[in-house]
């Protein structure tokens, strides 16, 4: 076991780069049509899995430190409070920080792109 985890190696992220490398590598060029695409969105699953397990726990510490720094327990008080009329820079600063760690995960080309000043 390593550094207090429960599994041994390989980790699930290697597993899941590996199994993301065999599909990229030896099936997708050997086949077409229906499965060549259903190949690619497995591929982009599995890319979207190994960047929330390498993001995922800083992007969660992240996370709560916003919304201890707004007041909040949850998102869903968070919500709620959006709801009654909450707003203000540092509550668009919080949602901007989440929405690109989302999209860091969900898909990071999103978030190579230039970056767009907020409205204030």
């Amino acid at each position: 076991m390593s550094q207090g985890m429960p599994h041994d190696v390989p980790s699930a992220a290697r597993l899941v780069a590996a199994v993301r490398d065999f599909l990229e590598s030896d099936v997708l060029p050997v086949v077409e049509g229906r499965v060549r695409f259903h190949t690619r969105v497995a591929v982009n699953v599995l890319s979207t899995v190994e960047r929330e397990l390498e993001l995922g726990p800083a992007q969660h510490a992240a996370h709560r430190a916003r919304l201890d720094a707004l007041g909040f327990a949850s998102d869903a008080e968070l919500a709620a409070a959006i709801r009654e009329g909450l707003d203000g820079p540092d509550l668009l600063d919080a949602l901007t920080a989440a929405v690109r760690d989302k999209l860091a995960v969900a898909n990071p080309g999103y978030t190579a792109a230039p970056d767009v000043p907020p409205r204030r």
